[in-house]
């Protein structure tokens, strides 16, 4: 397995991971290339978004990383960073979403951002723990939503 920088070619097996993990899940969300290529590839605020590939080529998780601006609707404050990963059901527990975040933390100081918030569905506990194993912490918790924050450097 191995990363790198997400590129428009990509957004077709990045919409593929987002459908795998809805089938796993049955978490609906908007899903298809046009949104891939809006909201992770080509994002205004993007600082990074980095595909995970597998031994035989295929997508198997990306992670983006956008800088907050103000007013936006996680309610994070500007200038943090905003991180959301996605890794197939198919590959967990393979190390994917450490290599990611590896990736986005790199990125992240590059940037000079001082934090990272995610955003996480409550009931989704393996996003819970996987963001609990990089470092972040919980510093918000409303109906249905935990955010937790990392502190870069």
């Amino acid at each position: 397995m191995n990363t790198r920088i997400a590129s428009l070619d990509d957004a077709a097996a990045m919409s593929r991971v987002l459908r795998e993990i809805i089938a796993h899940t049955g978490r609906e969300r908007p899903n298809d290339e046009a949104f891939v290529t809006r909201q992770y590839i080509a994002n205004p605020a993007n600082i990074r978004c980095t595909v995970a590939i597998d031994d035989g080529g295929v997508a198997i998780g990306f992670q983006s990383l956008i800088r907050a601006e103000t007013g936006n609707r996680y309610n994070v404050p500007a200038g943090w960073g905003i991180i959301g990963a996605h890794i197939s059901p198919r590959a967990h527990r393979q190390g994917v979403g450490s290599a990611l975040f590896r990736s986005s933390r790199e990125a992240a100081e590059e940037a000079g951002l001082e934090k990272i918030d995610a955003y996480i569905g409550a009931d989704n506990l393996s996003g819970l723990g996987y963001y609990e194993a990089m470092g972040f912490q919980t510093c918000r918790a409303q109906e249905g939503i935990v955010q937790k924050v990392y502190t870069v450097g």
